[in-house]
């Protein structure tokens, strides 16, 4: 895949130019009522409160236990287990929070885990209503809980938008017409699979889907498309084929953006793949500038489409 400053355009796969990765922010006044941020697993929490202190807002960190990265505790904190929902609402009543923000990395627990406080054990025919269904299905019955109780929800991307992957080229190496061509395979059967629910990425190679993202999450897929590709279950020379995410139809984008990392375009490399394609402004990165850096060291590319109107499928 050799670099190039311009990718092939094809029908029904929209393109943009590159946005800057390290572009001016703009500060903010600083706001007297803090942000609570509630803190799951990876880099993403830290990520977004300091783009929030850069925008001149205060934070709070509202970290998981068993999930959070003790990281945290390098900044304004109160840590709470899963299943104490009064105690967290309390907390952030009493540190003057309205607006909350959940961003990280949360397995679903086994109830055993669980540490129910009195208001939890009062939600519970709530939560047994959104544990039948898939990841969005929960997440929006949580923010719902939240709401009732009073609290704003914002999505991470609305106090750090640097954090979302920008549209057009975003390093040296430029996608091919083959890989085009894997994209919008790629974009019209998670468009398909959206309202199931099932994953917010998947494998394309010569326009078949060799793998689906479900809840194993993409580093493992991506793991089983290198297996794929040793075994020779992948006979197509590397390398070849696409990772594509967007977030699902009708997603609650306040919650579980599709991300993406230094890990992601390493485990991409490892299985033979040209590239990364993901849905401009709809999916997030902790570092996009290490992350191109890391690309370009591998020869893949990334790449962000246009979003697809409604109804499109890009076929």
């Amino acid at each position: 895949m050799a670099p190039s400053p311009t990718p092939p355009e094809a029908p029904g796969l929209a393109t943009a130019a590159p946005a800057a990765v390290d572009g001016d922010r703009q500060g903010g006044e600083p706001s007297g009522e803090p942000l609570a941020i509630i803190c799951g697993g990876g880099a993403f929490p830290l990520a977004v409160a300091e783009a929030a202190t850069r925008a001149g807002r205060r934070v709070h960190l509202f970290a998981l236990r068993g999930l959070a990265d003790p990281a945290v505790e390098a900044w304004p904190h109160s840590w709470i287990a899963l299943g104490q929902f009064g105690k967290l609402c309390a907390e952030m009543r009493r540190r003057g929070c309205r607006d909350v923000v959940f961003i990280g990395n949360v397995l679903r627990p086994r109830l055993l885990d669980v540490k129910f406080d009195w208001e939890m054990v009062r939600q519970l025919p709530r939560i047994f209503r959104m544990l039948r269904g898939g990841d969005n299905h929960l997440l929006t019955g949580v923010g719902e809980a939240f709401e009732d109780a009073g609290f704003r929800l914002l999505g991470a991307h609305e106090v750090a938008p640097e954090i979302l992957v920008p549209a057009g080229q975003l390093g040296r190496v430029a996608l091919g017409r083959d890989e085009l061509d894997d994209v919008l395979t790629g974009r019209h059967a998670l468009a398909v699979m959206g309202p199931l629910d099932i994953g917010q990425g998947l494998v394309v190679i010569n326009r078949h889907v060799v793998a689906v993202e479900a809840a194993e999450g993409t580093d493992l897929m991506l793991r089983r498309c290198a297996e794929l590709r040793s075994n020779g279950r992948i006979r197509r020379r590397a390398p070849s084929g696409v990772l594509v995410k967007v977030p699902k139809v009708a997603q609650d984008r306040r919650f579980d953006l599709p991300s993406l990392g230094v890990a992601t375009v390493e485990g991409a490399a490892a299985a033979g793949l040209a590239g990364i394609a993901v849905e401009a402004g709809g999916v997030i990165a902790t570092d996009l500038a290490a992350m191109i850096r890391a690309a370009d060291a591998a020869g893949l590319f990334i790449y962000g489409f246009a979003p697809e109107a409604d109804g499109e499928t890009g076929r």
